[in-house]
C-alpha cells in the first residue's frame, strides 16, 4: 500500500445488508477524504441497490477478490454476519489492508485480542464500529458528566428496548453458536461499549437472559449488571419484547439525576434514506419535546427537573476519525482491545445468566497489571 498523503482514501466493503447499506455505506461516502470504490456482494439485488446510489462504485463478487489488489484499496470495512468477522479481518491485515469491523468484532474476547495483536504487528488499524458512542443522548449525558453537572455518578441505568414480538427471522436471531445471534451480542454490544468507556473497567456481572417470544432461538430480553471499579453500578437492559418503553437513560448522581427517553434519531434517518449533509435539517437534531431532564427530589414526568437540550448525533464523527488517524498513522478513538474488553463483559454476562452466579472478572479481562 502507498502512503496516503493528502490523497482521497479509497474504502472496500465487504457486505451490503443492514449494516452495510444503512450504516457504512453512507457514512463512508458522506466523510471528506473518503470514497466507496468496491462493494463485495453476490447478490444481483444488493449490487443494483448500491449501484443506484454510488453510481462510481466497483464491485467484486468475493473478499478474495479485495485481497488480490489489497495495493488499490486503504482500508476494508467488514460489515458481513457475525460469523465472518474473524475469518475476514484476519485475511484483510494479512494481505496489508487496515480494517474496522462491525460490532461485535468477534465471538471471544481472545479472537478479539488476537485480531488487535495481528494488527500491532502488521503496523495496521484495526477498529470496531462503535456508532453510538456518538448518539445525541450519549454525548449529552457525557457533557454533564464531564461538568460535574450530576456530581459523582451512583448508577447508570441504560436500555435498548424495542416491541416486536414476532421474530424477523435471519442470522441475527439464530440460536446456533457459531452465529453468535442474540441481542447480549447485538445491542448488548452498544451498551457495554457506552458504559465502560463511561466508567472504566468493571469487576463483576450479574446477568439474566431470556427467549421469550414463540418460535426465537436467541436471547431476545436480556438483563445485566455491572459493578465498576470505580464504584458505579450498570444497570443494562436489551429486549425485543418491551410493550411499554422505558427511559433510555436514567443515570443517578450524588448531586442530580438525568432522565432522557427515546432513541438517537440517526439510525431511523438512515434507514429512510436521508444522508449526513442533505435535507432540510441539521442532522442528527432531535425536537425539543424528546429533550431529557436534569433534576433532584421528583420524576421528570411529573414536571421534576430543567429540560436539557440534546446535543447533535453525529454518527459521521466515526468515519473522519478513521480518516484522520490513517493519514496521522494514529490509533482509531474505538480500537481492538477496548472491543475485546467489551466481549469479556458479553461473555461474562452470558455465562452469569446460564449458570446463574455473578461473574468475578479479574486483572487481565480489566486491563491492569496482574
Amino acid at each position: 500500500m502507498t502512503a496516503t498523503g493528502n490523497r482521497t482514501l479509497k474504502v472496500g466493503l465487504v457486505g451490503y445488508g443492514l449494516a452495510g447499506s444503512v450504516f457504512h455505506a453512507p457514512l463512508i461516502a458522506a466523510t471528506e477524504g473518503l470514497t466507496l470504490d468496491t462493494v463485495v456482494t453476490s447478490s444481483e439485488e444488493r449490487r443494483a441497490q448500491a449501484a443506484a446510489e454510488f453510481p462510481a462504485v466497483r464491485f467484486a463478487a468475493s473478499p478474495e477478490e479485495l485481497w488480490k489488489r489489497a495495493d488499490e484499496l486503504d482500508l476494508v470495512v467488514i460489515a458481513s454476519p457475525n460469523k465472518t468477522h474473524v475469518p475476514l479481518a484476519t485475511a484483510a491485515l494479512e494481505s496489508g489492508l487496515p480494517v474496522v469491523v462491525d460490532k461485535p468484532i468477534a465471538g471471544t474476547a481472545a479472537e478479539a485480542r488476537a485480531l488487535a495483536s495481528l494488527a500491532r504487528e502488521r503496523g495496521l488499524l484495526l477498529s470496531v464500529f462503535q456508532n453510538r458512542r456518538w448518539d445525541n443522548d450519549y454525548l449529552t449525558l457525557k457533557g454533564l458528566i464531564e461538568a460535574g453537572e450530576l456530581g459523582e455518578v451512583q448508577r447508570f441505568e441504560s436500555r435498548f428496548e424495542r416491541w416486536r414480538p414476532r421474530p424477523k427471522g435471519g442470522w441475527r436471531e439464530s440460536g446456533a453458536p457459531e452465529e453468535i445471534g442474540g441481542l447480549l451480542y447485538d445491542l448488548g454490544s452498544h451498551v457495554v461499549d457506552q458504559a465502560l468507556t463511561l466508567f472504566g473497567p468493571v469487576t463483576q456481572v450479574y446477568a439474566e437472559s431470556d427467549v421469550r417470544r414463540p418460535g426465537a432461538e436467541a436471547d431476545d430480553d436480556t438483563f445485566f449488571a455491572l459493578t465498576h471499579l470505580g464504584g458505579v453500578r450498570s444497570h443494562l437492559y436489551v429486549s425485543a419484547t418491551t410493550a411499554q418503553l422505558g427511559p433510555r437513560f436514567r443515570v443517578l448522581g450524588s448531586k442530580a439525576g438525568y432522565v432522557k427517553y427515546g432513541l438517537d434519531p440517526q439510525e431511523a434517518d438512515l434507514r429512510e434514506g436521508r444522508r449526513p449533509g442533505a435535507g432540510d435539517r441539521p442532522w442528527g437534531m432531535e425536537p425539543e419535546a424528546r429533550w431529557g431532564r436534569l433534576g433532584a427530589g421528583e420524576s421528570p414526568l411529573t414536571g421534576g427537573g430543567t429540560p436539557v437540550p440534546t446535543l447533535p448525533g453525529d454518527y459521521p464523527a466515526y468515519y473522519a476519525s478513521i480518516c484522520r488517524a490513517l493519514r496521522e498513522h494514529t490509533a482509531p478513538l474505538v480500537t481492538g482491545d477496548q472491543a475485546a474488553a467489551t466481549l469479556d463483559v458479553l461473555e461474562a454476562a452470558r455465562r452469569a445468566a446460564r449458570e446463574g452466579v455473578t461473574v468475578r472478572l479479574g486483572t487481565e479481562q480489566r486491563g491492569e497489571a496482574s
